[in-house]
């Protein structure tokens, strides 16, 4: 908690908070007889240090409540598909990016829900928004959730997934196949493994086998029902219109295909 609130701090003062220790040092640095001409260096100064401090230790809690939010999750939760069943403009930004509403259809074994979330539409995460599904951290029993971007990337197809077994002499590319690469996200989960770029799994043979079990059987199986997901709820034409109107307003289609696909929706009706 200290370090936390040690780095909100220091983000606060680069973020404008130092004026506010400017002003006392510069006050404090003054003769006695200057310093009755500009008491409101002394009263600007300690009013906007304090604040300072109030903020870092809002940042600092707020930090650590979601840090134990993810743990709880990542200890107790299941990992689920979660279909994305609409996209809405807040009209909020947060450092020049579009902040979203997201209709999101979660489901996995003994449970199914629709609920909304509010995410920040970046340019990495432009390729999820897109592929209409997101990988999500669940509790069952509250519904309470949280976007894993990370695993989600792999689902999509976004980053590479290709598994070397050294008894078949390949490598398999599993990239974009959701049903497959789940399993092996629900498998690592299980084992306590984080999802870190290159694993190695020759240290725990029963581990290894069951992956490459998993590998092998993608491999084997025809394209189509490598992924065969959740079916998310049939959208109105006026929910594709506004979802639409959203991936025109986060840049994530042109003008054009704005147009166009407007054009498609308009003439289904």
């Amino acid at each position: 908690m200290f370090w936390r609130y040690v780095k909100s701090q220091l983000l606060v003062l680069l973020c404008g908070g130092l004026v506010g220790p400017i002003f006392l040092f510069v006050y404090l640095g003054m003769s006695a007889g200057s310093r009755e001409h500009v008491q409101w260096l002394l009263t600007i100064g300690l009013l906007v240090t304090v604040a300072d401090v109030l903020i870092a230790l809002a940042l600092a809690r707020s930090g650590a409540k979601l840090a134990a939010r993810v743990a709880a999750l990542e200890r107790n939760g299941v990992l689920a598909l979660a279909q994305i069943t609409g996209m809405s403009e807040t009209g909020t930004r947060v450092n020049d990016q579009p902040l979203i509403r997201l209709g999101l259809h979660i489901a996995g074994p003994g449970f199914a829900f629709d609920t909304q979330d509010r995410v920040l539409a970046s340019v990495t995460r432009m390729g999820n928004f897109t592929a209409r599904k997101l990988v999500v951290l669940v509790d069952p029993a509250t519904k309470q959730h949280l976007i894993d971007w990370d695993r989600s990337a792999l689902v999509n197809g976004l980053v590479p997934a290709r598994f070397t077994v050294e008894e078949d002499g390949r490598t398999y590319d599993l990239s974009g196949q959701a049903g497959p690469l789940m399993e092996i996200l629900q498998i690592l989960k299980a084992a306590g493994i984080p999802l870190k770029g290159m694993l190695d799994m020759r240290s725990d043979p029963e581990l290894r086998q069951r992956i490459q079990d998993v590998v092998r059987r993608a491999a084997d199986r025809p394209p189509a029902a490598a992924a065969p997901g959740f079916p998310p709820p049939e959208r109105s034409a006026a929910q594709r219109l506004e979802e639409l109107e959203a991936l025109r307003g986060t840049g994530a289609i042109t003008d054009a295909e704005y147009a166009a696909k407007r054009q498609q929706i308009i003439s289904e009706l």
